[in-house]
C-alpha cells in the first residue's frame, strides 16, 4: 500500500494536449508529392527536433469546392480526432487546413498523406501537402 501510494506520486503529470491555435511553430513540412517523408523526417532530426518523443501536430492543407464537401470531411475524419478548419473564407475553392496531434514515424506521414490525397480527390479537391508543428 504505501509502495503504491509513493508510485503514484512519482508519475509526471501527463503533458497538455497540443492545439493547432497559433502558438505553435512549423518544425517539418511537405508540399512535394515526389519528396519522399522519410526525408522530412530526416531533414527534421537534422535540425534538432526530437522525433522519438513528440508530441506532435500534423497538418495537411488542402482545398475543396464547398462547404458540403467541408461538412462531409468533418463526418469522416472526426471519429479519428481530426480537426477540420476553413481558412481564406469567402474564397472559391475552400482552403481547408486538417489537424491532429500524433507520433510522426517514417510510416504516418505517408499513410496520413495518402488518406488525406483520396479524400480531397473524392470529395472534388485537392491536397497540397502537410506541416509538423511543434511547441517553440
Amino acid at each position: 500500500m504505501i509502495l503504491e501510494r509513493f508510485l503514484r506520486r512519482r508519475r509526471p503529470e501527463p503533458a497538455p494536449p497540443l492545439v493547432d491555435d497559433g502558438t505553435l511553430v512549423v518544425v517539418g513540412s511537405c508540399f512535394d508529392p515526389a519528396r519522399a517523408d522519410s526525408a522530412v523526417i530526416a531533414q527534421m532530426s537534422a535540425a534538432g527536433v526530437d522525433v522519438e518523443t513528440g508530441p506532435f501536430v500534423m497538418r495537411h492543407v488542402m482545398t475543396l469546392p464547398d462547404e458540403a464537401a467541408v461538412a462531409e470531411a468533418r463526418r469522416i475524419l472526426g471519429p479519428d480526432g481530426w480537426a477540420v478548419e476553413v481558412v481564406g473564407a469567402g474564397e472559391t475553392p475552400l482552403r481547408v487546413r486538417v489537424a491532429r496531434q500524433q507520433t510522426i514515424t517514417g510510416l504516418e506521414p505517408a499513410r496520413e498523406r495518402t488518406r488525406m490525397a483520396g479524400l480531397a480527390q473524392r470529395l472534388g479537391g485537392d491536397a497540397s501537402g502537410y506541416e509538423v508543428l511543434a511547441r517553440p
